[in-house]
């Protein structure tokens, strides 16, 4: 089996006053490039009677259209995990994994329109204890060598503009971007057809972090809450905000070997509050 992890994001995204993305419109639903790419990849990669094509995605009902048009391109089955909205990339990856095991290859869209992080193909890939290549601008399938073990080969996008290639051999999870595939065209009889799409329920894990119970989060303590300055103009208001700065005072620099310095550095956290 060939997985296909596609994403159902708002094609026309807007986000909430604290700037987080809002609900997808289903009216404007769909999937990135990236992710039309990764379903190409592994429509091409399972080929003429090969292996099947599973598209599978995380969402509400409305998410079941991007899996329809998959399905229409030539996947053999769809799964949609029902899981609301805007859940964790780690708790999306649990959710994955839990219908992924034994896919041969994993491909994901290397971002997506709403967030644009990237971490559910590294995520899904620790979930799995797959290998992962992620980030890839191109890919080469002809480049197999049965004799060596490797199905074929792959280019990956580093910082600086380096680029890494990779010979890609067994189970893997693989991002691309969208730039690498265009997806093929789907016949309109196929569009017209009625498709099944398996719905499958979030792990227990899954659903007890999506509702934030069990969640720990690193401790943040209280804003201090400091005194207006004093001063009847707006210039000695200023000068005493400044005054600290203008003291000259700075970070004090020392110099201790590691273990000095890492009871140092916890010291002071405890003096700021950050650690109990």
């Amino acid at each position: 089996m060939i997985a296909a992890c596609l994403k159902w994001v708002d094609q026309r995204p807007e986000a909430d006053a604290l700037g987080l993305p809002a609900e997808p419109d289903a009216r404007f639903g769909g999937v990135s490039a990236a992710d039309q790419a990764a379903l190409e990849w592994a429509l091409r990669c399972s080929g003429p009677g090969g292996d099947d094509v599973l598209a599978i995605t995380v969402g509400p009902s409305q998410a079941d259209g991007v899996l329809r048009d998959a399905l229409a391109a030539g996947a053999t089955r769809a799964v949609r995990i029902d899981v609301p909205f805007g859940a964790p990339s780690r708790v999306v990856a649990a959710c994955l994994a839990a219908q992924l095991g034994g896919a041969s290859l994993v491909w994901c869209g290397d971002a997506s329109f709403d967030r644009g992080t990237g971490s559910v193909p590294a995520f899904l890939a620790d979930e799995l204890g797959y290998p992962q290549a992620l980030g890839l601008v191109a890919v080469d399938l002809a480049s197999g060598s049965a004799a060596d073990g490797v199905r074929f080969d792959v280019l990956r996008r580093l910082d600086g503009g380096r680029r890494e290639r990779l010979a890609i051999s067994g189970p893997t999870v693989l991002s691309v971007e969208g730039s690498t595939a265009m997806l093929r065209r789907a016949p309109l009889r196929a569009l017209l057809g009625r498709h099944e799409i398996e719905v499958a329920c979030a792990t227990a894990v899954a659903i007890g972090e999506t509702s934030g119970a069990g969640v720990s989060r690193p401790y943040r303590p209280r804003p201090r809450a400091l005194a207006p300055p004093s001063g009847e103009t707006a210039l000695d208001r200023v000068k005493e905000l400044l005054a600290p700065v203008a003291s000259g005072a700075r970070g004090e620099l020392v110099v201790l070997p590691p273990a000095e310095a890492a009871e140092r550095i916890l010291s002071a956290l405890r003096d700021w509050g950050y650690l109990p």
